[in-house]
């Protein structure tokens, strides 16, 4: 008989979370790991570990080092790097990987979409006259708009900015999700928004300013996903669950 999983969690996201919480509630021996972006991280039902790893090469003596049987990659859907990261690593210490990740998000009926490959894409499409910007692309990348002062940004982060911003004109709203359509909507008339800059992050917790530019007949630049390694996706906490005991390398 092998010895019993231990799942080392990549989060950051409600997904993440979830599967913390469904691996809790089995009885199941996981680790979460946050890159330490957001200063007061929500209390988790598994042991925490916050801060890098040191690139790919580190990610791996770390699977090695703690006894790791299996790799989720819960992060951001725009956490890139370390998702590469997390593909070089599995496969230099042969740790099973999958990712939980959510489906993008798909223009419907009423959306008025200017999809875009990256933040500079997004930046290029706010040329022209002043307007409303509500802002949703996290706090790493408000610089990649500081070359667009024209505009008033609404921006929306987990921690109060702890220096200038990059950008003149911005409203900062200190709030934690998820948000509903309605609350949404609110805010983007209260701060007369006439634009939304969104990531296709995906799924249903981050969707109600997306809902809500719909309903309020706004205009949408959406920066696509960035292109990943080959890798096993799930979107569900359950089927990542079943994902480990058929992988279970004592078997």
């Amino acid at each position: 008989m092998g010895t019993a999983p231990h799942i080392l969690i990549l989060g950051g996201t409600t997904e993440a979370t979830a599967l913390a919480r469904a691996l809790a509630a089995r009885g199941m021996r996981a680790t979460l790991s946050l890159a330490g972006r957001v200063a007061r991280p929500a209390p988790q039902p598994v042991p925490l570990r916050v801060g890098g790893f040191g690139g790919a090469a580190g990610l791996a003596r770390h699977l090695a080092a703690h006894e790791i049987t299996h790799l989720v990659d819960a992060t951001h859907p725009f956490a890139a790097q370390m998702s590469r990261n997390a593909v070089a690593a599995s496969r230099a210490v042969g740790v099973p990987l999958v990712a939980l990740t959510r489906p993008a998000w798909r223009p419907g009926p009423g959306d008025r979409w200017q999809v875009v490959a990256d933040m500079a894409g997004a930046a290029a499409a706010l040329e022209g006259p002043p307007r409303g910007v509500f802002l949703a692309v996290g706090r790493m990348h408000l610089g990649d708009f500081a070359g667009r002062p024209q505009h008033r940004y609404v921006l929306r982060l987990v921690d109060p900015p702890e220096g200038p911003l990059p950008l003149r004109a911005a409203h900062v709203e200190i709030a934690r999700g998820p948000f509903t359509e309605a609350a949404d909507r609110a805010l983007l008339a209260r701060h007369r928004v006439d634009l939304v800059v969104s990531k296709n992050a995906g799924g249903t917790g981050a969707r109600a300013k997306i809902d809500a530019a719909r309903a309020l007949g706004l205009p949408v630049v959406m920066i696509d996903r960035p292109a990943l390694p080959e890798r096993r996706e799930l979107h569900a906490a359950d089927a990542v669950i079943d994902w480990i005991h058929g992988t279970d390398r004592g078997v």
